[in-house]
């Protein structure tokens, strides 16, 4: 049979694996932040090329008003089974004037972050409802009828 050592061996694989399964899962999503970078951005020095260069891509570009881009960085945080929860959250909105010369570089954080609930799991449309039974058989004899852009609708023989 089996040797104490043995089972002590494998109940302490199984408390391992089970307190493994317990563990909190870190996800980083959007901009992978680097501080040194970040604070490397100067207004009145940098432009949008050498802001590019130094930070990449943005995140998303403004696409009215004066032209800002956002880099946007999250660090999310769950449990197997639960909803991820926002454990970091950083919002890097780098202004520019007209000529492309850096105005600002502001930051944000956690404190913005809007947390929104849909109403339910519907969209409302304008319309009629319509019943499976409409949707299968609705177009049974419209086909061709004057009007309908069939053989007998205009531009036909």
């Amino acid at each position: 049979m089996f040797s104490r050592k043995m089972l002590a061996c494998l109940a302490l694989a199984a408390s391992a694996t089970t307190i493994s399964g317990c563990a909190s899962i870190r996800e980083n999503r959007g901009y992978i932040v680097d501080q040194g970078l970040i604070s490397a951005v100067q207004p009145g020095i940098d432009n949008q090329q050498s802001v590019a260069a130094t930070l990449g891509r943005p995140t998303f570009t403004s696409q009215f008003g004066e032209p800002v881009w956002y880099y946007v960085s999250s660090t999310t945080g769950r449990k197997p089974f639960v909803r991820p929860q926002i454990r970091e959250h950083t919002v890097l909105a780098v202004k520019f004037d007209a000529a492309g010369n850096v105005i600002a570089a502001d930051r944000s954080g956690l404190e913005q972050v809007a947390y929104i609930s849909p109403d339910g799991d519907q969209t409302p449309t304008l319309g009629r409802e319509r019943g499976f039974l409409e949707d299968l058989f609705g177009n049974i004899g419209t086909v061709g009828a004057p009007g309908a852009g069939g053989a007998g609708g205009p531009g036909g023989p």
